[in-house]
């Protein structure tokens, strides 16, 4: 079993540099899991390319979207509920000073015994940090 974060989701989504070592932890044989946080930070990302950064159009942006949901609905990731680890995300912030974002995914981590998939450098710090296994895809 695998949390993917949303750093490397949105690598994966938007095609961004290095994207195809993903796939390989959306293989169903893995079990891919995150929290609903997921959708709502990769959401973000695709507005922030759409309209701040003018990378992809509207059209585009909501295609992403269409996918995103898709890859969720047809449960190729499960998605849990984040108040199911907010208060152990709470702990983990404050110990580690991190935000609870970054957080919920490591509590998750912990929680099912998941190996974390993560594009973000103090994410796999912390997550090592805490004894989870961890993969970072640059």
């Amino acid at each position: 079993m695998i949390v993917i974060d949303s750093s490397a989701f949105t690598k994966f989504l938007l095609k961004e540099e290095g994207w195809e070592r993903v796939i390989l932890y959306l293989e169903p044989s893995l079990e891919p899991h995150a929290v609903d946080m997921l959708t709502l930070e990769t959401t973000n990302v695709i507005w922030k390319y759409a309209k701040k950064y003018g990378l992809i159009t509207e059209e585009q942006a909501l295609g992403l979207y269409d996918g995103m949901m898709r890859l969720v609905k047809e449960e190729v990731i499960t998605v849990e509920p984040s108040g199911k680890y907010l208060r152990e995300a709470l702990e983990i912030a404050m110990k580690h000073d991190i935000s609870i974002y970054d957080s919920l995914f490591l509590a998750q981590a912990r929680g099912l015994g998941a190996k974390l998939v993560t594009s973000d450098k103090r994410q796999l710090e912390i997550a090592r940090k805490m004894g989870l296994e961890a993969v970072y895809i640059e």
